[in-house]
């Protein structure tokens, strides 16, 4: 029948984050707090981590696996720096076939297990001519240019309203939190706009001044969707990027993945550095 809707998308995926957290709950009764998505070659933080338990993906229900070197699929639960968190180690991305939904589901699940405040992660290309590889951006806001949204699609009010909003989407409290902390540990950190695409090309310089254009400071193939879900759900947000290469269309270089990998694992230090001191200067209520 024309127009006729067979099954709910979302009571589906309610059952979805059933299935999973029942599953996890046999594994670990830990309670997080905050959930963390490391993202590309950002993996080592884990090292960080008084870990209570650690699950593969592929023992999940519902869980996809990573496609992405670097990527190991694993969520680790345990302490960083006093606080109960668990953590992505490896995140899924649209480029790679998947699913706006099943890419976002995660998220869901962290909410599901407790979590209150989501620090997202990324490696992603410059923007800014007053950036350059290596520097760590504090996301202030995104702009989404994956023409394509995690909430697309029937739904249920018990996964968030159908028409969040997106003020403060990167929580002003967070923010002011990270560029203290930051401070007072000496450790550099840019603050900008995420511009984010689906890849998984590199974008052309056209694309580089077009994003610049638009008020983008930084551009990646991840991240947003996280985003949105998380504040749909009622999750304060905190996001960071890795700035691995430079777009700047008039003084563009060759760059491959391997070059961005480089640059991510030798900045990583000191990001876990700072990860660790902003989640111990996170106040949770």
């Amino acid at each position: 029948m024309r127009g006729k809707v067979n099954i709910s998308q979302a009571s589906v995926t309610i059952k979805k984050i059933r299935e999973s957290v029942k599953v996890i709950r046999k594994i670990t009764d830990f309670k997080p707090e905050i959930g963390i998505i490391l993202g590309t070659g950002l993996g080592r933080l884990v090292s960080e981590i008084k870990i209570k338990a650690s699950i593969e993906y592929t023992k999940i229900p519902n869980f996809l696996v990573p496609t992405v070197e670097s990527h190991s699929g694993r969520l680790i639960f345990g302490w960083l720096s006093g606080k109960k968190i668990m953590a992505m180690q490896g995140r899924f991305h649209y480029y790679e076939g998947y699913d706006m939904a099943d890419i976002t589901f995660p998220v869901r699940v962290m909410k599901a297990l407790g979590v209150k405040i989501l620090i997202v992660s990324n490696a992603c290309g410059g923007l800014n001519p007053q950036f350059k590889a290596g520097d760590i951006m504090m996301i202030t806001d995104h702009i989404n240019m994956m023409g394509e949204n995690p909430l697309r699609g029937a739904t249920d009010k018990k996964l968030g309203p159908r028409f969040p909003d997106m003020y403060n989407c990167y929580d002003k409290d967070l923010v002011k939190t990270a560029e203290l902390t930051a401070l007072q540990a000496g450790i550099k950190l840019q603050q900008g706009v995420y511009v984010g695409v689906h890849g998984p090309n590199l974008e052309t310089a056209a694309e580089y001044r077009a994003f610049r254009v638009l008020g983008g400071d930084a551009v990646g193939m991840s991240t947003v969707p996280e985003v949105i879900v998380a504040r749909q759900i009622g999750l304060k947000v905190m996001g960071f990027s890795v700035i691995t290469d430079m777009g700047l269309p008039d003084a563009m270089k060759s760059c491959n993945f391997k070059d961005v990998l480089a640059v991510a694992n030798k900045t990583e230090p000191v990001f876990n550095r700072l990860i660790c001191e902003v989640v111990g200067a996170i106040k949770l209520r």
